[in-house]
């Protein structure tokens, strides 16, 4: 027992000694990140603030609807926005909340649906539908 406990005391001497070096060069590495992490900071103030909007994409349904209900737990009103092959997922979150959590009290707002014109990747210009759906909490 005796040799064990010398041996991880040896490890742990050894260890210590290539963590010193390692706590000199980590503030080096450091203090350069910090600056460029003072560009991010003054970025994150215009972001800040509640979220009162969520962007439906290729993710699961069950990710928005969650996303939705947390924001609805903080704010009394959020707003689901899709456009194109994503409306229909926009749609099918929106009718989950209101129809799985209708003991919860929340109920579908205004509906505002739309086009936008959007650049093609060969360089067309083409109108791309959106749609709006206002979820609130009663």
């Amino acid at each position: 027992m005796s040799n064990e406990t010398t041996e991880a005391n040896n490890t742990t001497v050894t260890t210590e000694a290539t963590a010193q070096p390692e706590a000199t060069a980590q503030p080096e590495a450091t203090a350069q990140p910090e600056a460029t992490k003072q560009p991010e900071a003054t970025k994150q103030p215009e972001t800040s603030g509640p979220r009162d909007t969520i962007y439906i994409g290729k993710k699961p349904l069950m990710a928005y609807v969650t996303s939705t209900l947390i924001q609805l737990s903080n704010i009394p009103c959020v707003s689901i926005k899709a456009r194109g092959m994503s409306i229909g997922r926009a749609v099918d979150v929106s009718q989950i909340i209101s129809r799985k959590t209708e003991n919860a009290g929340y109920s579908i707002g205004n509906i505002k649906i739309g086009s936008e014109a959007l650049e093609s990747q060969d360089g067309r210009m083409r109108n791309v539908s959106t749609i709006e759906i206002e979820v609130k909490r009663n």
